[in-house]
């Protein structure tokens, strides 16, 4: 891994562009892992730049990757191929869940000490919301409030490293590895590809400060 690419989205004081970057960055992984992407994020995919902050860093080609999956795309397409992997009746395809990674289960203990962690961040997930708080969606989820909230006796690095190693750096990967063998994953693949890039550069970030 480059050195380019840790300090593309390195750890820097909050009035600094790249802590926005990374919250921004989790935010939009989050909407992807979330649901398939409508026509107005597609669209917004079509002018987006291609070069990743810093050229030649670790999240270049990943990132060239995406915009050319999301320009190759449709909102019809997008949504069939969510479902294909993650949908369905039944056992799904690929699960988005930790509780499975880690566990070999869903609904198991990784997911009652998240709960105990996120209890502690002052976090609960909202009871209208079918899916359990170890959906990908809602790890990214906290890891971008974790960057960007106001609250910094929360909302700080200590608590992002801890938030990132208990609850991302132990099972997002081998999610990575499991939509990128789907024979029907496309979009899903650059977004997997992302997503691997960017826990790789997080997990070296945070290597660097202990």
């Amino acid at each position: 891994m480059s050195d380019a690419g840790i300090r593309a989205l390195g750890f820097a004081s909050m009035d600094d562009g790249e802590e926005l970057a990374r919250a921004e960055l989790y935010g939009l992984l989050a909407r992807l892992w979330l649901a398939p992407p409508d026509a107005d994020l597609i669209a917004q995919f079509q002018v987006a730049v291609t070069e990743a902050p810093e050229p030649g860093g670790h999240l270049e080609q990943p990132w060239q990757e995406l915009v050319a999956a999301m320009r190759a795309t449709t909102p019809q397409a997008a949504a069939g191929e969510y479902d294909a992997l993650f949908g369905g009746v039944g056992k799904p395809d690929v699960f988005l869940f930790g509780s499975y990674y880690q566990a070999g289960f869903l609904n198991e203990r990784p997911l009652a000490q998240l709960r105990a962690d996120l209890a502690q961040l002052g976090l609960a997930r909202d009871e209208q919301n079918a899916d359990t708080e170890d959906h990908i969606a809602f790890v990214f989820e906290v890891m971008r409030w974790l960057i960007a909230g106001d609250d910094v006796a929360v909302c700080n690095l200590e608590q992002q490293r801890r938030f990132f190693r208990a609850h991302v750096q132990t099972w997002v990967e081998a999610l990575c590895d499991a939509v990128a063998a789907h024979p029907a994953a496309q979009l899903l693949r650059a977004v997997a590809g992302l997503t691997r890039a960017f826990v790789e550069v997080e997990a070296q970030a945070f290597d660097m400060i202990e």
